[in-house]
């Protein structure tokens, strides 16, 4: 037992590939060793001056003992001894080639970062840790401000000539008419405890409300109106407004809680497990079997075209679960729009990341990670598809499969009209909500929408509306309004939706035709072209039915690492998917942060 005793020591420390640092006895030898940290001239003196900590840097303590000088030579005692072990020798080989020679006398070399990890520094010497953000949506800006806030340096490539992603808004039709390009409310945007922490207000972001949030008009004149007060929606829904309450109010009462475990990846503890619970066991229920706590057509038109945002079909389990989310969304924030369009957004979000010392390119197309440059992070707000062909082979053989079977769903065919006055719905309510769902009964929709994931145009699909300009009038031009439409086609789809748009509206808004002056056609292909996560049009980043649902892009812990070492990904690709929250974003770049051992401040 004694030579045994005598024997492992000795035999780890010569062979430290084959023992365990434990009974070699190298507690101390560098098994802290998993960063580097490398100072030059007073950069330490910046840590006692801006940071708070439970103790003064290293070298400090001992200077209060010794003279500078012998305070030194047991700094590098210190480092000598770490590397000792395997990884603290492989460390300061990489240091060496990563920060060139120190040669001021008290450049130095951590091999821990003892002391440091938690602070939220960035800096490392002379040399400032560096990111480069690959798309400029706002998942892409999220994962830039998220990086930046912590002393990383951003560089975000756009692409296109304007930044935005699915934000932007143009002027189509009209000179001075605003319609959004693609994203036009936002009930998870105002709701984000991301977006909510940047004080966007403060670079120019506005809220607007319209005062009926969501209406889905049906034959006769007939409505369901969604409005933020849920009392007042539950009394206006008659015989199934005390369904409707039971189910939502306590969701929405809660929504602030759960947006800290439904913004994130499905495998978490959950930090409020009993409401996630109940969230869950409703969200895994097919809307087809969730529609049958409502009796008029009315109340479960209404749910049927909320959870028609899902892009699938509606019979299938988890179809409820986005309408669950946004329809609490709605009633705990409402669904409101940007003032001066969903640019807005973006445009406050790049104002700050300004401020935090980021810079953005436009007009940058990266075709492969080696056109970054020498990147410590890269963020790739960018679908899997395209993380393949940016990648290559840096990619495992894993993930390469994982991301070439990844799916995306049906498509989004739009249409912006400019029209003289508004628009002549039947409904009152209709007339007054900024946004509307057109699709006919509970029945109809599940119809439609099933026909559309089989890939199969309907006759009458489903159509979301926006009638934005009643929150922000500035998007208007004298009597000229303008008017956001898109129709749920095949994925792919090469047809023509236009006129079946055009019929939708009339069907519930006789006369609308005479109204239109200008249109302005986006179709399936030109919709990708426009942005390239949306693949065959797809304006979700990836199809949501199955599993992928709940674990995209990939089934992993971490679904924002591509499995290369400081890559991410961060496009809505990721938990918790679409909408303009920045959450995808976020939680990529806290991944990155956790990397570089910082935590975030």
């Amino acid at each position: 037992m004694l030579a045994g005793l005598l024997c492992l020591p000795i035999l780890g420390n010569l062979r430290p590939d084959l023992v365990s640092f434990l009974p070699s006895m190298r507690q101390y030898a560098g098994n802290w060793a998993s960063a580097t940290w490398a100072f030059r001239g007073n950069d330490e003196d910046k840590l006692n001056e801006h940071i708070i900590k439970a103790s003064t840097n290293q070298v400090d303590q001992l200077t209060a003992a010794y003279r500078p000088e012998v305070a030194e030579i047991f700094m590098h005692k210190v480092m000598a001894w770490r590397t000792m072990h395997s990884q603290g020798r492989g460390l300061m080989s990489a240091a060496s080639r990563r920060t060139g020679e120190l040669h001021h006398p008290r450049g130095r070399v951590h091999l821990d970062g003892a002391g440091l990890h938690g602070t939220g520094l960035a800096c490392q010497g002379e040399r400032v840790t560096n990111a480069v953000v690959i798309g400029s949506g706002p998942n892409g800006l999220a994962a830039a401000l998220t990086l930046a806030a912590q002393g990383v340096q951003v560089r975000v490539l756009e692409a296109k000539d304007t930044i935005g992603g699915g934000t932007r808004s143009s002027e189509h039709t009209i000179p001075g008419l605003i319609h959004d390009d693609c994203s036009a409310f936002h009930p998870t945007g105002v709701a984000s405890p991301f977006i909510q922490g940047l004080g966007l207000e403060e670079y120019g972001l506005g809220w607007r409300w319209p005062e009926v949030d969501l209406a889905h008009p049906l034959d006769g004149g007939r409505a369901g109106v969604l409005w933020r007060d849920i009392n007042r929606t539950v009394e206006q829904m008659g015989a199934d407004g005390k369904a409707w309450g039971r189910l939502f109010g306590r969701i929405a009462g809660n929504f602030d809680a759960l947006t800290d475990d439904l913004f994130r990846p499905i495998v978490h503890i959950p930090d409020h497990p009993f409401k996630l619970a109940h969230f869950g066991l409703n969200a895994l229920l097919p809307a087809t079997w969730s529609v049958r706590r409502w009796e008029t057509e009315e109340a479960r038109a209404l749910f049927g075209g909320v959870a028609a945002h899902a892009f699938g079909a509606l019979n299938t389990p988890l179809s409820s679960s986005v309408a669950l989310m946004l329809v609490a969304a709605g009633h705990a924030h409402g669904w409101p729009v940007a003032q001066g369009g969903s640019r807005s957004i973006t445009d406050a979000m790049a104002r700050k990341l300004g401020k935090l010392g980021g810079t953005i390119e436009t007009g940058v197309e990266v075709t492969s990670v080696r056109d970054v440059g020498d990147a410590d992070i890269v963020m790739l707000d960018v679908a899997p598809d395209a993380a393949l062909r940016i990648m290559g082979d840096r990619l495992s053989k894993r993930v390469k499969r994982a991301y070439k079977k990844y799916r995306f769903g049906p498509a989004a065919y739009k249409v912006d009209f400019a029209i003289e006055g508004d628009i002549p719905w039947t409904n009152e309510y209709v007339r007054r909500a900024g946004t509307v769902h057109l699709g006919g009964t509970f029945e109809q929709v599940v119809k439609a929408e099933g026909q559309v994931a089989r890939g199969v145009m309907p006759q009458q699909p489903f159509v979301l509306v926006g009638q934005q300009y009643l929150a922000d009038p500035s998007r208007s031009v004298g009597d000229l309004n303008p008017i956001w439409a898109y129709a749920h086609v095949p994925h792919g789809y090469a047809g023509d939706a236009t006129e079946a748009i055009t019929a939708q509206i009339e069907r519930f808004a006789p006369g609308f035709r005479r109204q239109i002056r200008h249109t302005f056609v986006r179709n399936v292909s030109a919709m990708e072209a426009y942005n390239a996560n949306y693949v065959g049009g797809d304006i979700s980043a990836g199809a949501n039915n199955g599993l992928q649902i709940a674990m995209r892009p990939r089934i992993t812990l971490n679904p924002y690492k591509t499995g290369v070492s400081g890559v991410y990904l961060c496009s809505a690709a990721t938990p918790p998917g679409a909408g303009v929250h920045g959450m995808c974003g976020f939680n990529a770049a806290t991944s990155a942060l956790n990397y570089l051992g910082i935590t975030p401040r």
